[in-house]
């Protein structure tokens, strides 16, 4: 159940995300265009990465910590998505597992996704899709920042559960310097309790 409540929040959250999207995709709040890296290689991409810290959103507020997202590779060129965090409750019920879908919008630099949290049967919708795009990347793939061109969501992940602080602060600088509100940030905690 906790499953199903995750993705019917996250799937409403993004028809309102993509509504307000819709008005300016691909440009922020100055107007100017977002820019994203030149290119993403997806097969180095795909793996497990640990959040280290996010804006605020409501498909993620029972999240207390270990929060991973772990990409697959699929044969049709999309990505499988499973996003895990650790919550209040107790036993196999104290992670929240939510199970999607990315498709590359730019095919080019691959630098530009959609995900999609409905249900595998809705995902034909025109609904429901969220950006998801790669804003800075390390070139040995340690790390990645991902936010969307309206500035509400934002994510820096790297393949460790902790950056040097000095990585993370040249990455909220730069996501400031976009316009990002990154004094809202929310720092994930990783423990080695996480599975």
């Amino acid at each position: 159940m906790p499953i199903l409540k995750t993705a019917l929040t996250l799937a409403a959250a993004l028809v309102v995300g993509l509504g307000l999207a819709l008005e300016n995709p691909s440009a922020n709040a100055a107007g100017e265009p977002l820019p994203t890296v030149a290119s993403v290689d997806l097969a180095r991409y795909v793996g497990t990465w640990y959040e280290i810290g996010r804006l605020p959103n409501v498909f993620q507020r029972q999240c207390l910590g270990d929060t991973t997202a772990q990409y697959a590779a699929r044969p049709d060129g999309n990505i499988d998505v499973t996003n895990r965090c650790r919550t209040a409750g107790k036993g196999d019920a104290e992670w929240d597992t939510a199970r999607g879908l990315a498709r590359i919008i730019d095919p080019v630099s691959k630098a530009k996704l959609q995900v999609s949290f409905l249900p595998e049967a809705l995902r034909w919708l025109p609904i429901g899709w969220g950006d998801y795009w790669v804003l800075e990347l390390d070139p040995d793939y340690r790390w990645v920042m991902v936010g969307e061109p309206g500035l509400r969501y934002l994510w820096v992940l790297s393949r460790t559960p902790a950056l040097p602080p000095g990585t993370l602060e040249s990455l909220l600088a730069r996501a400031r310097a976009l316009g990002f509100p990154v004094e809202q940030m929310l720092l994930t905690s990783q423990t080695a309790t996480a599975r």
